[in-house]
């Protein structure tokens, strides 16, 4: 797990980390989205609001009784903890007591309680809160803001986004709070977060969007509101809220070793799949079959660009549209449908509003020379989401992800290189070897490692031992990882 970013749920874990192979776009729904859930009337431009304390209290009275605390039960599998594992030519001091209380075998399973808040878009109880606060829940109680309780079931999730809708069967016609429009959210504007930090119900934070379009690791679709309103444990799932009343945001992510630094989804990219989750449960993707990497001044120079824009196209797979439509390694996807692409994570979201079957149009530079090529977007099955790189982590027991600019200054680096380790299975050949969560891998055999990718074409390569170079804690080390673990 990255030391410096962390999910806001009560146990301060983060889901793993997700490393975007290959693109998705996502199908909208069908049904009408105005039945689901509210806007506010006025529409067009609004004027300045004057903000006042009264401004707070009358925004808090109005929409608290729509934002709803969530309890849940969890079953998750037990590990030993990272500091009781085995390490090389140490003995574990604990091993006699997992024995004595838990035989040859440690836990595999135990429930464990969580907290986290949601808010209510629909008077027939449809609830919108993260997926990590109800993934995997045995049991979901929703409390609403009169202390009247109601178990809720999972309507739909997207663990990509982290969004979950859930559903409950109350009492009389349930209050609900409207969506606004977070493309309009200007830095610097003044928000308001509702939640139950801790446990602490009904709690209310003031602050303004410190940044937009923050990407932090946390998955593909990385498009987060960054504010510094308080967002604590438990806030998960919660409403980031504008001073005219719209929800704007849902409260996701914190900085766990800053104050003032919190994130949330943008409610636009919310809107996009809520109809999809209460039809189908899931979110239909569609695929391009590339993968693709950000346009460095060092990459731009040496492709004759002006400036670092666009997506780099690093492979293209077998048989997938983008191969079908012409598309080749080194390629830059400069527009998506006549829209530029500045950073290349935008890619993805600019599809987003397109279904599998679809037409587009790519503006592509090659050799120089700027060209458009046609592509129709697939369909991205759920077993095609497994990709070579997914399973060189698995083989060694760990996840990974780029070191982007943001992660590399939490981490105290001096550039952004190699990759970051974000979890470290127990009992694994990883965590024999001593590698550890917030470690970053630069070398491995004495060969660069700059992305994921360089990462799993130099494993397959190496043979049953291999010589990691890891910066850790300000300084360097090298560690001899073993392909799989002994015995």
């Amino acid at each position: 797990m990255l030391k410096k970013i962390r999910n806001s749920f009560l146990t301060g874990l983060c889901p793993k980390l997700l490393v975007a192979l290959s693109l998705a776009v996502i199908l909208q729904g069908s049904a009408n989205a105005a039945n689901f859930w509210s806007t506010l009337e006025k529409a067009g431009p609004r004027g300045e609001i004057q903000i006042t304390n009264e401004t707070v209290s009358k925004l808090t009275e109005r929409l608290k009784p729509a934002v709803v605390n969530i309890s849940v039960t969890q079953v998750v599998k037990a590990e030993v903890p990272q500091e009781f594992n085995t390490q090389p030519g140490n003995e574990d001091p604990f091993k006699e007591f997992w024995k004595r209380f838990f035989g040859s075998q440690e836990p595999k399973e135990f429930k464990r309680k969580g907290l986290g808040s949601g808010f209510i878009i629909n008077k027939d109880g449809y609830i919108v809160t993260n997926n990590h606060v109800v993934q995997k829940a045995k049991d979901i109680t929703v409390i609403l803001f009169n202390k009247e309780q109601y178990p809720a079931k999972v309507v739909g999730t997207d663990p990509k986004t982290d969004i979950a809708l859930i559903k409950i069967e109350a009492k009389g016609e349930l209050p609900v709070i409207p969506l606004g429009d977070s493309d309009k959210l200007r830095q610097g504007e003044s928000v308001i977060a509702i939640g139950d930090p801790f446990g602490l119900s009904e709690t209310v934070t003031a602050g303004i969007v410190s940044a937009k379009g923050r990407v932090i690791g946390a998955g593909p679709y990385d498009d987060f509101i960054q504010t510094d309103a308080s967002i604590n444990p438990g806030n998960s799932g919660g409403p980031l809220i504008n001073y005219y009343g719209e929800v704007v945001g849902i409260n996701t992510a914190i900085v766990s070793s800053g104050q003032g630094i919190g994130f949330a989804v943008p409610i636009n990219m919310v809107k996009e799949i809520l109809v999809q989750l209460k039809e189908k449960g899931k979110v239909i993707r569609g695929w391009l079959g590339v993968s693709i990497q950000e346009v460095t001044p060092e990459l731009a120079k040496s492709f004759g660009m002006n400036g670092e824009k666009g997506a780099l196209v690093s492979d293209v797979v077998a048989g997938g549209p983008a191969e079908k439509a012409g598309l080749k390694r080194g390629d830059i996807i400069l527009e998506f449908n006549g829209k530029t692409i500045n950073e290349y994570n935008e890619l993805p979201r600019m599809v987003a509003v397109l279904p599998p079957g679809e037409k587009a149009t790519l503006k592509v530079l090659r050799d120089g020379k700027e060209r458009d090529i046609p592509v129709t977007v697939g369909e991205l099955k759920e077993e095609e989401a497994v990709k070579p790189a997914e399973e060189m982590e698995k083989q060694l027991g760990i996840s990974l992800q780029p070191v982007s600019p943001e992660i590399a200054a939490e981490l105290g680096m001096k550039k952004a290189e190699g990759v970051v380790v974000t979890n470290v299975e127990a009992n694994s050949s990883a965590s024999e070897a001593g590698l550890q969560r917030g470690d970053v891998i630069l070398e491995v055999d004495r060969k660069t490692i700059s992305s994921v990718k360089d990462f799993t074409e130099t494993l397959r390569k190496a043979g049953k031992s291999m010589l990691f170079l890891i910066y850790r804690n300000g300084s360097t080390l090298y560690l001899s990882v073993k392909s799989a673990p002994e015995g």
